[in-house]
């Protein structure tokens, strides 16, 4: 297949954008009676949250910031872990025909294509949409039980990811304790921006009263939970994740409807890896939930990988992925990869690895196949890692493996349903995109080229790493990083 073909077959698309465009009948449908009851509602605000219990912080959506839970609202009603009054004031606004502020990534989306935006994503949901005529028909100030609940109970992590900071690793926090944040222009991971923000993390082995609160609210929201997925920090660190499942176990009268997913870096000690498979046998055996997916990340194959995700062990961690796949039957696992600068040089290897796990896996030949699913987001936080800061020439790159896995994707008369799905290849599409939509001669970008240099200069210092012989590829690109200045 020609480069040509393949280009032209990929539609590549506006960074940011849906794949979904206005000629879909159902969105159609759903974004006209949305509309009906305000140009901003948003079914999500009500039906969808995630709840950073370790920093005391919830929203709706991962576009809008999160806002800090007011203890005492939290006295008088746990379920104001979803139900703040400020979020009770945004739904408000929804219903009376506002467009909320916080909100904008849709509205810009909205008003600039003609493309859904994520509010009517969303809301189509299969754990949205059955509730439209209950949602518009309620008082603003009344609670409602969520439906999909993302929840991360502490910030306890082995793991120091080079993206990632201290309000989601307890490593994280140890490190920038000693050694101060980075000398980047941003004073990256410093103690000021997190206290700033509001988001110093309660110890882990201390008293945290919005833990309290869920476990009051836990046996309620539990029956009405359509999708509840555990985050962290690494979630296996953390005695609440086993209480979670060990109550789902236990139930006698279980939410058989439920989808159950569980983050994990599948880098803790091997107790732990065999306890986590224990768990998700007995709650597959006694069909405990409707579904079982298994989250966890890398961004980079072999050594390239463990200098991201600082504390992998690479050959381990794959290990223990063939472990965990092979010792159960209906597991779903998702490769959550925070693509950056970094994954461009050996990405291709990941693909190739994923494609042999699906091949071992995902087979009719068990009690309900496996699923094995590469979830490719760029990573857009901290701007010095994001692949923008590459030279232009590395777009070629990521659109080859545009192509890869369009090559490898499922064949039409398969009926072991083995290949990369659509989504997948989109995925890294939308990569290439983004990556060529950044103007190279903004001073913005010249900034953050030096901030890459002065990270990785500063991380090699603290964590004994070498950036040159861990990424030769990339060896000019950061020289010239360290030559600028600002």
């Amino acid at each position: 297949m020609s480069a040509e073909g393949t280009k032209a077959q990929l539609q590549l698309v506006k960074p940011g954008e849906s794949d979904f465009t206005s000629d879909n009948p159902f969105y159609d449908k759903l974004k006209s009676d949305l509309n009906d009851i305000g140009c901003g509602m948003c079914l999500a605000k009500w039906t969808q949250v995630t709840m950073h219990l370790h920093l005391g912080h919830t929203h709706s959506c991962h576009h809008p910031a999160t806002h800090k839970i007011p203890l005492q609202e939290l006295r008088e009603n746990p379920t104001a872990l979803h139900n703040t009054k400020f979020k009770k004031e945004k739904r408000k606004e929804m219903l009376d025909g506002k467009r909320p502020a916080e909100c904008d990534y849709c509205w810009n989306v909205e008003d600039n294509s003609d493309r859904f935006s994520d509010r009517i994503l969303k809301s189509g949901a299969s754990w949205s949409y059955p509730h439209l005529e209950y949602i518009k028909k309620m008082n603003p100030q009344q609670n409602f039980n969520p439906k999909y609940v993302e929840v991360a109970f502490s910030n306890a992590c082995n793991f120091k990811c080079s993206y990632c900071g201290p309000s989601f690793s307890s490593n994280w926090m140890e490190e920038t304790n000693k050694f101060g944040g980075y000398p980047t222009t941003d004073n990256f991971n410093s103690i000021d921006h997190i206290t700033n923000d509001d988001k110093m993390p309660i110890p882990h082995r201390e008293p945290n009263p919005y833990v309290d609160a869920f476990w009051k609210w836990w046996p309620d929201m539990y029956r009405e939970l359509h999708t509840f997925r555990i985050t962290g920090g690494e979630p296996l660190l953390s005695k609440d994740t086993w209480k979670v499942m060990d109550y789902i176990i236990h139930e006698p009268d279980p939410n058989t409807e439920l989808s159950l997913s569980i983050n994990s870096n599948l880098g803790v000690p091997d107790t732990l890896i065999d306890h986590l498979i224990d768990r998700i046998k007995r709650i597959e055996d006694n069909d405990k939930v409707k579904e079982l997916v298994l989250y966890t990340s890398v961004e980079a194959w072999g050594k390239p990988a463990e200098y991201i995700r600082n504390g992998l062990e690479f050959n381990r961690f794959w290990d223990n992925v063939n472990k965990v796949l092979s010792s159960t039957n209906r597991l779903n696992l998702t490769f959550m990869s925070t693509y950056n600068a970094l994954s461009v040089p050996t990405y291709e290897k990941l693909i190739h690895g994923i494609f042999k796990l699906k091949q071992d896996y995902g087979t009719t030949d068990r009690y309900w196949p496996s699923a094995t699913f590469l979830d490719s987001s760029y990573l857009r936080h901290p701007t010095h890692q994001t692949v923008q800061v590459l030279p232009p020439e590395w777009s070629g790159v990521i659109f080859k493996q545009a192509q890869l896995l369009d090559y490898l994707s499922v064949p039409l008369f398969d009926y072991r349903n083995i290949g990369f799905s659509d989504i997948e290849t989109q995925k890294v599409k939308r990569i290439y995109d983004w990556m060529i939509s950044v103007d190279q001669n903004s001073e913005e970008l010249y900034k953050q080229r030096y901030n890459f240099g002065k990270f990785f200069e500063e991380h090699d210092k603290r964590r004994g790493t070498n950036f040159v012989e861990t990424f030769p590829e990339l060896e000019s690109f950061y020289y010239s990083t360290l030559e600028m200045s600002v």
